[in-house]
């Protein structure tokens, strides 16, 4: 005779995993839209496409960073999205040759009308915070790490 208490957890358990595989997948649609986006944000960088850039961001992006000094003192940078379109406008991306253009994008998570991403460019990694913001998806906040110089 099975045990009502065993049945239960393995139905519970089923149910976490099938809640866990829908709050991470999001739709095809969804998915290939937000690798759009990251992909707007990072290639426009490179492209000196300000209206790509601006694009992929909310108005009100917060892009940040948190650099730390010889003594180990922690500060924390940001750059609004104006600043972001000012500065591919001015072409920063541009002076990136082609053969380092690195815009890898990997979806973290998506989950209703939020979703989490990473790009690997050339010389740091950026973690987006995306939203769906009427109808279409757009990064509202950036946290980046520059790599490490090459030895």
């Amino acid at each position: 005779m099975r045990k009502p208490g065993l049945i239960l957890l393995a139905i519970i358990i089923a149910c976490a995993a099938e809640v866990r595989a829908q709050s991470t997948s999001g739709s095809e649609a969804d998915r290939a839209a937000i690798k759009q986006t990251a992909l707007d944000y990072i290639e426009g960088w490179y492209e000196g496409d300000a209206e790509r850039m601006e694009r992929a961001l909310h108005p009100e992006l917060a892009k940040r960073i948190v650099r730390t000094n010889a003594q180990g003192q922690s500060r924390l940078d940001q750059m609004s999205a104006m600043t972001l379109v000012m500065y591919t406008r001015r072409g920063g991306g541009k002076q990136t040759p082609k053969e380092k253009q690195q815009k890898d994008v990997t979806i973290l998570d998506v989950f209703e009308n939020a979703a989490c991403a990473k790009v690997i460019a050339s010389e740091w990694v950026d973690y987006l915070q995306l939203a769906r913001s009427n109808g279409r998806w757009v990064i509202v906040n950036v946290l980046w790490e520059l790599k490490p110089p090459p030895k």
